[in-house]
């Protein structure tokens, strides 16, 4: 991999684990693009790790408070929504990882999203706010989260979505998907770094400084589309995504239909 290509990737990366897209859908594509095949996967928790920077970044004032107030009610909310996603995941990740990389997976899931953010734009503003928030919106939500494993099923997408439909008010559900996505992937950095240490070839074969490249690039520009994510919440403006993921959903299926070469 080069520098170059690692900076994309990572720009890719901070851009679509923010918006309603699905990171790793898109991180699939372009690195079908870019003829690349393992280590992929090693990249890509290093890019997510780099948006996980991005989340501590722009919400450090309500990660501090959870840290001072470790058994309040809110932490307990965060534990009960990620224990769908850790259950999930630790069954059926193996099956994730390899059997959901497919053009015509990646063209479904794609379009999914995007009926998802039509949904969502259309869902009434909700008015409970985070001290509403009850056990079973959290499991709700973190259902949600747990259904968006698949690469191309978006997980903002998916919680913010399922946090509309149980009445959270706009700004309180990016929050709270974005809290759930701090816990989330920083227990996926940790087990994938783990895999890593035990396997010191997987860096080698990419590069240490295309994964420097790529971990600053896609921290710098997810934390500017956290703040992007939130005006387009407010607005209802996320079924525009649905056209694009449609588009892109369609450029799919022409190549694996007809072009094969990418799929």
């Amino acid at each position: 991999m080069t520098i170059f290509q690692a900076v994309i990737l990572g720009i890719i990366q901070g851009i679509t684990e923010f918006l309603p897209v699905s990171s790793s859908g898109h991180l699939i594509v372009f690195q079908r693009v870019f003829g690349m095949e393992e280590p992929a996967l090693t990249f890509d928790i290093i890019v997510h790790v780099g948006t996980l920077l991005a989340i501590i970044a722009f919400f450090w004032v309500d990660i501090i408070a959870i840290i001072k107030k470790p058994f309040s009610k809110m932490t307990g909310l965060l534990i009960v929504g990620t224990l769908p996603v850790v259950i999930v995941g630790f069954i059926f990740r193996d099956a994730i990882e390899n059997n959901f990389r497919t053009g015509i997976w990646l063209a479904a899931a794609f379009t999914i999203t995007g009926i998802l953010m039509i949904v969502s734009d259309r869902i009434s503003t909700g008015t409970k706010a985070e001290r509403d928030i009850t056990w079973f919106d959290a499991l709700f939500i973190g259902c949600c989260q747990a259904l968006a494993l698949p690469p191309g099923i978006s997980r903002s997408g998916t919680t913010i979505t399922g946090s509309l439909t149980r009445g959270l008010n706009r700004e309180t559900a990016m929050r709270f998907s974005f809290m759930l996505a701090l816990i989330a992937i920083t227990g996926a950095a940790t087990l994938e770094t783990v895999e890593v240490i035990q396997d010191g070839a997987r860096i080698e074969a990419i590069g240490t400084m295309p994964l420097i490249f790529g971990f600053l690039a896609s921290a710098l520009v997810g934390y500017l589309c956290i703040s992007l994510l939130l005006k387009l919440i407010k607005a209802c403006k996320l079924k525009y995504f649905s056209f694009y993921l449609w588009g892109l959903a369609a450029l799919i299926l022409v190549d694996y239909f007809v072009i094969n070469r990418f799929f």
